[in-house]
């Protein structure tokens, strides 16, 4: 017999010793409505266990699946700064080679010094060909040089951003396992009466105001002053029913001057900081527009399908199912 079988036992037992105690009638009714609340309230406990064992186990497989991902995302640009830097040393060992033809050309040079006017001539202009040669591919190079360096900084920014999110999703399982816990113990005791909710806390004037001076600042198209006074926001009021709006929104600054990176970070703090949040489905959706605008569809196409699977009856949702059938 399980622990909440137990339980509904003991109550009945209870009450059948009452009414063995010349209980009177009105003690009955009273003990029946209270087996009827205790019941609805056991049940209610019930099913909200389920629903966080779902949940725990769906976001297991999504932190599995996301952790492939990486995986197989990082493999891949190892192998490509590989195949980079392979080219960069041989261009390099080309450019050496022909620094040493150079040299051995100018001794030649040299040594025409002495012969006719005519062969020192052609000579000279061979020697000059080849120096233009040289310069332009020792251009070459050096913007081989450069293109690498910027590759390694996205490389080393998108690394930050996958181990952040990773950090993020792991961080949300371990709340979920805390929380299931803590309803797990509270379900072992005995049941308190059901009190009514609290009434929300509405902002306090200054924080709306200034929340809704950046909104203004935004609105007006002054995105680098609108992130600015969200940021301010933010540092004050960290956590409150505005503050996952305000990220989101700092977001938005970087996305409209197509800083897609930055815009990509700063909607996953929506995501991480504020999971229960009415913005979520909103960050995972620009997440994946902007992954989209940068060229990796595999990602965009992920994001796209968490938003219409997690969100579904969201405009959201449908704007990433739309989203989805155009990208090939």
């Amino acid at each position: 017999m399980k622990k909440d079988d137990w339980k509904k036992a003991g109550i009945v037992l209870g009450i059948f010793l009452c009414l063995s105690g010349c209980a009177t009638t009105g003690d009955v009714q009273v003990l029946d409505k209270d087996i009827q609340r205790l019941d609805l309230q056991l049940g209610q406990i019930q099913k909200e266990k389920e629903s966080i064992k779902k949940e725990i186990e769906a976001i297991r497989t999504e932190l599995t699946a996301f952790k492939k991902e990486t995986e197989t995302n990082h493999s891949s640009l190892q192998a490509e700064n590989q195949k980079t830097k392979a080219d960069l040393f041989l261009r390099l060992e080309t450019l050496q080679s022909e620094m040493r033809t150079l040299s051995t050309g100018v001794e030649e040079y040299k040594q025409f010094l002495k012969t006719p006017s005519k062969e020192i001539s052609r000579v000279k202009e061979d020697v000059e060909v080849r120096l233009r040669i040289l310069e332009e591919k020792g251009k070459t190079v050096e913007e081989k040089n450069r293109s690498f360096d910027e590759r390694n900084r996205f490389f080393e920014e998108r690394n930050r951003f996958y181990d952040e999110r990773l950090k993020g999703m792991e961080d949300r399982l371990k709340g979920l396992d805390a929380k299931l816990t803590s309803k797990l113990t509270e379900m072992e005791k005995a049941i308190p009466p059901k009190e009514p909710p609290a009434e929300p806390k509405a902002p306090s004037t200054t924080a709306g105001n200034l929340y809704k001076d950046a909104y203004e600042t935004f609105q007006k198209g002054d995105l680098d002053g609108g992130r600015r006074k969200f940021e301010a926001f933010l540092k004050t009021y960290p956590n409150m029913e505005l503050s996952d709006n305000a990220q989101f929104w700092i977001g938005e600054t970087y996305f409209l001057k197509k800083d897609f990176e930055k815009a990509i970070l700063e909607y996953e703090k929506v995501i991480v900081k504020y999971p229960e949040g009415d913005k979520v489905s909103s960050a995972l959706l620009k997440q994946g527009l902007a992954f989209l605008e940068l060229g990796d569809k595999t990602n965009a196409r992920n994001l796209l399908k968490r938003v219409a699977d997690r969100f579904p009856q969201t405009e959201q949702a449908e704007i990433a199912k739309k989203k989805l059938e155009t990208i090939k």
